[in-house]
């Protein structure tokens, strides 16, 4: 009986543990998308580590966190930022308890649905996002139309 006493302790202790771990990773990506609702500059890129990368939608949007902060930095100095609320989301803890994988479905006024996936890190500041995706899910009924419109885009600027 005294085993298993201490075995529901032990399971017990775990769960508590992932579920505050959980809830601070969903404080940081809270607050990450507040920040940039916000065009609180300063905020927003403290959540970030200093190696992160953000992907955009745009092939070609590949920013290293200072290249990413240049981008932004005009916007959010004239209180442009831009709201992304989250509706669903799921997040993945290493083993070590020291890295996080998480998948976020958006909704934003101009794009509609997008989702958002990366890296979260743990440091001695917090969890702070070492790489952001932002991408726009594309309808599998419309995709084949939706790629043959980039390749015609693609085929169009390269001639130029």
């Amino acid at each position: 009986m005294k085993m298993k006493k201490i075995i529901i302790l032990l399971m017990t202790l775990c769960l508590s543990h992932a579920a505050s771990a959980n809830n601070a990773l969903e404080k940081t990506l809270d607050s990450f998308h507040r920040a940039a609702a916000e065009a609180d500059l300063e905020t927003y890129f403290s959540l970030f580590t200093d190696n992160a990368v953000f992907l955009g939608t745009d092939a070609g949007e590949r920013w290293t966190k200072t290249e990413f902060r240049a981008f932004v930095e005009p916007y959010f100095s004239q209180g442009r930022g831009w709201l992304y609320q989250a509706t669903e989301r799921n997040i993945s803890i290493d083993k070590q308890g020291d890295m996080a994988f998480f998948d976020e479905l958006l909704t934003n006024k101009s794009y509609g649905t997008c989702r958002g996936s990366g890296v979260l890190i743990k440091t001695r500041d917090g969890w702070k996002v070492a790489q952001y995706n932002l991408s726009i899910p594309v309808p599998n009924a419309i995709a084949k139309e939706v790629i043959n419109r980039i390749s015609e885009f693609e085929q169009s600027h390269n001639a130029s």
